[in-house]
């Protein structure tokens, strides 16, 4: 429990707002973190998983940071990893309060893995080389998703295949099992770190991001040898995964951000073969000028072969990867924003 002395420092900004989250109904709650951004909900959710219960002096203190009055006694606040995943889930959707989780639990747990952020991801291959699966996706599970996607991409199969399964499917790994690797992987380096993690890492979301920042040959290749060992799991990370088709379920102004920079000959053979849904939402969200010069490409476009059109539309793929992994735009995932066509 936060308490807090008459003496201490006032709280933080971060640290008031939290309060006064905690202490709104979660309807209203949910109304602001949906106005927050990814990186504000991130540092809010951090503080509200720090404070977990708080006393009812701190929650007078900061309503009255917030010029609220308060009146007699104070119901104490409610935090914790509960609360702040409750709320993230109910402004960001499932899928995107898990990374936001994800990256929250990471950042505080200071993990003592974090000085491979900046090792060469051919360098920390071969560190890695003759390690266990298992030890290999604990120190996957704990880069940041890019760095980890990059390391992942320098392993050959069948051993890549294993690691990604091992993120999937990981536990929650004690301290002392982390120390261990943490331990040996900088007596090899002679880096020297002092943070431990503490927190759950790893699962299907964190394999989703890591294949999500994955180039096209990588991301086919893992999706086709895990399906072979367990099509489960491959129809799950395939069903979280963001996909051409994921275009529909954009808002227009997301959608209007991520062709703004596609040439149109790129839009022009993405769209060979591409259902009706796909194609009007294409067409609705271009400019009338190059709706016009769109239809002129698609004109005189003729055969072309389906590789073109695999990579033309894995082109718009990465950009609505990196603007949503950015928190730029949105895919809406859950069954109630799904569109069929």
């Amino acid at each position: 429990m936060r308490t807090v002395d008459p003496l201490s420092p006032p709280l933080t900004g971060p640290q008031t707002a939290a309060v006064v989250l905690m202490n709104l109904d979660r309807a209203r709650a949910v109304e602001v973190m949906k106005h927050l951004s990814e990186q504000e909900a991130e540092e809010l959710a951090a503080e509200i998983i720090r404070m977990r219960r708080l006393d009812a002096g701190t929650t007078t203190r900061a309503l009255r940071d917030f010029h609220r009055i308060a009146q007699g006694r104070v119901s104490p606040g409610r935090g914790g990893r509960d609360v702040a995943a409750g709320l993230l889930e109910a402004s960001f959707g499932a899928e995107r309060a898990a990374g936001v989780l994800t990256r929250v639990t990471s950042s505080m747990a200071g993990t003592s893995l974090d000085f491979l952020n900046v090792a060469d991801p051919a360098q920390l291959a071969a560190l890695l080389d003759g390690e266990l699966p298992q030890t290999i996706a604990l120190v996957l599970a704990h880069l940041r998703t890019g760095h980890a996607a990059e390391v992942l991409a320098t392993i050959p199969d069948p051993l890549r295949t294993d690691v990604a399964q091992s993120i999937a499917t990981m536990g929650t790994a004690t301290q002392e099992a982390i120390a261990v690797v943490a331990e040996t992987l900088r007596s090899r380096t002679g880096v020297f770190a002092t943070r431990e993690a503490t927190e759950a890492v790893g699962g299907v979301q964190q394999v989703v991001e890591i294949i999500n920042r994955s180039d096209a040959a990588v991301e086919k290749a893992l999706l086709s040898s895990l399906e072979d060992r367990d099509i489960a799991l491959a129809e799950d990370i395939r069903s979280r995964m963001v996909t051409f088709a994921d275009i529909v379920k954009l808002e227009d102004r997301d959608a209007q951000r991520v062709l703004r920079g596609v040439e149109i000959r790129v839009l022009a053979l993405a769209l060979k073969g591409a259902n009706q849904g796909i194609a009007d939402v294409i067409r609705k969200n271009v400019s009338e000028r190059n709706r016009e010069l769109l239809e002129d490409e698609i004109r005189v476009l003729g055969p072309v072969r389906m590789s073109q059109v695999e990579e033309a539309r894995a082109e718009i793929v990465r950009t609505i990867r990196s603007l949503a992994g950015s928190g730029d735009i949105t895919v809406h995932r859950t069954d109630e924003d799904e569109i069929v066509f």
